[in-house]
């Protein structure tokens, strides 16, 4: 079974279930799981995350991420994408100096309304199914945060109406409502015309492969090369190396103090670090907690072995 990290370039009409399913088929192996869906509509990074690694989901779906997006002013649909059924649609008196100057109402720290065709869970049903089925449901905002949001240069044939933007965000963070909420602010509605993720936490594009080019690897035997190990998934984190008397606590489940460490120190009450063996090899994300005698312990919050 392989663990580690695998970067693909999603292609477009694929949701990241369908990609994810794929992948299971081509490379033999069910434990797969992805960090951060893309809708069908979208193409770019999914962090997809094999065997042991799909223990960091969580944090790998957590992680900042940067899209490159494609505002369509004048243009209202019900999934708030040129995928849905046309709402609305109206003249677009408006360019790029009145777009350019509403961003900074959207960046920072925002409440955001999701999407109804989303995965989102209302009394334990997906508004997507209760959006099919014509139900209404009012929706609150919810807090996201806008790091970057930047009005790219107009590439060349981009039709009337339409703008890129760079987009650096939280998890959470809809793009598809970005582009509404724009197109609202501006009077003549919006949706969003075309999305790419370029980076998810660490990981970037530039390092992704296509499900053709990952065929390819796996014909010529060299998949391996392109597999990351899973703790670059925390590399934020302080590290700490165990001595072998750790090596042998680690191998029992047991907490480790200073005295079982090699290299580094534990880190302040709460904080979390990655634990490598004495020989190298990531063993786990580890959490300082009290002892009851005093003093603090690295306790496993998550095993990898």
């Amino acid at each position: 079974m392989l663990n580690g990290i695998l970067l693909l370039d999603k292609p477009e009409g694929f949701t990241s279930h369908d990609a994810v399913a794929k992948l299971r088929g081509m490379l033999r192996q069910k434990r797969i799981g992805h960090a951060g869906t893309l809708d069908p509509l979208a193409t770019g990074l999914l962090v997809v995350l094999l065997g042991n690694a799909t223990r960091a989901s969580d944090q790998a779906a957590g992680q900042q991420k940067e899209y490159l997006a494609r505002l369509r002013l004048g243009l209202e649909t019900d999934t708030e994408d040129i995928t849905g059924q046309t709402l609305a649609q109206r003249p677009v008196t408006v360019g790029r100096e009145a777009l350019q100057a509403i961003l900074p109402r959207f960046t920072g720290e925002i409440l955001q309304r999701p999407p109804m065709y989303s995965a989102l869970q209302v009394d334990g049903k997906r508004l997507y199914a209760l959006a099919r089925k014509g139900v209404a449901v009012e929706l609150e905002g919810r807090p996201i945060t806008v790091s970057r949001l930047s009005l790219l240069p107009p590439a060349e044939a981009l039709p009337a109406g339409d703008f890129d933007l760079r987009v650096v965000c939280s998890k959470g963070t809809y793009i598809r409502a970005l582009c509404r909420d724009l197109g609202q602010a501006l009077g003549c509605g919006g949706c969003m015309a075309a999305l790419r993720r370029v980076r998810s936490g660490g990981f970037s594009l530039e390092d992704a492969l296509t499900l053709e080019q990952i065929a390819a690897a796996l014909e010529a035997g060299t998949l391996a090369e392109h597999i990351l190990p899973t703790d670059r998934v925390y590399d934020t984190l302080p590290a700490v190396r165990l001595n072998e008397a750790g090596d042998l606590r680690a191998s029992h489940g047991a907490f480790f103090t200073e005295e079982h460490l090699s290299q580094g120190a534990i880190p302040p009450e709460g904080a979390l670090c990655r634990v490598y063996d004495s020989g190298g090899v990531f063993r786990q994300v580890g959490q300082a907690r009290p002892l009851e005698k005093g003093g603090l312990a690295i306790f496993c919050k998550t095993n990898f072995c």
